[in-house]
């Protein structure tokens, strides 16, 4: 049966493919049946929409992805190596990048109330990276892109953990200048809130941790994107 790895109408990719009787998720047209005026045969289609992003025959655009895979994988060991008890990603170029998405968040959850507008920093800085992916894996059908962005939110709950041990004895330098014991910072007043201040230092450790898992899985599914694409290379270079 003849596989479609991309809609001839609203060019949505699949991956996998579906079958070439079945109906576009995104735009509703059944393949079988389409076919306007100047537009090729169902069968013409399946004969030019190959790989899935066009993977097939293309090393350089292959290639390109095994780079992104191994600066994920070098970037993630070095993010997780540093010692979330004492803040030492804060002078990273990671912590540079999210923290701008983080002041951003806050601004964003200011219509909702004193606690969420705290809370709302931490929240974006992993729930963008997680809204990216799925727009990758539901609309563009793309693993790969999904996969990095799930290593992101990854790296964002590596970024938070610092802040999350500090709220029991703040020493980090904020934006502001100064340190949790001149004002609190977020995790103090939401640890404080929660009744769960105590546990700061337990739960900083979990959020490392987790977020170290988190980003391996992002660069494991990167791993068997590459993995199997590695056939379609290989059947374009014969």
């Amino acid at each position: 049966m003849a596989k479609i790895y991309r809609c001839p109408k609203c060019d949505c990719r699949f991956d996998p493919p579906l079958n070439g009787e079945s109906a576009c998720p995104d735009c509703g047209i059944w393949f079988h049946k389409w076919q306007e005026e100047g537009e090729p045969s169902t069968v013409e289609l399946v004969s030019t929409i190959s790989d899935p992003l066009d993977v097939k025959g293309d090393p350089i655009y292959y290639g390109g992805h095994l780079l992104v895979l191994l600066l994920i994988a070098i970037w993630g060991v070095r993010l997780a190596s540093y010692d979330y008890r004492t803040g030492e990603i804060n002078s990273s170029f990671m912590h540079s990048i999210l923290l701008p998405i983080h002041e951003a968040g806050h601004v964003f959850m200011i219509p909702f109330g004193e606690f969420l507008t705290i809370l709302g920093g931490s929240l974006f800085q992993v729930a963008l990276p997680l809204g990216i992916a799925a727009t990758f894996l539901f609309r563009q059908r793309d693993e790969f892109g999904a996969a990095v962005c799930l290593w992101w939110a990854g790296a964002s709950f590596v970024d938070l953990s610092p802040y999350i041990w500090d709220s029991i004895n703040p020493q980090l330098l904020l934006i502001g200048g100064g340190t949790g014991e001149d004002g609190p910072h977020d995790w103090i007043y939401l640890l404080e809130r929660l009744g769960m201040l105590h546990r700061a230092h337990g739960l900083g450790m979990v959020v490392h941790h987790f977020g170290v898992v988190v980003m391996l899985a992002g660069v494991a599914l990167c791993g068997r994107w590459a993995w199997l694409r590695k056939r379609w290379i290989l059947k374009g270079a014969q």
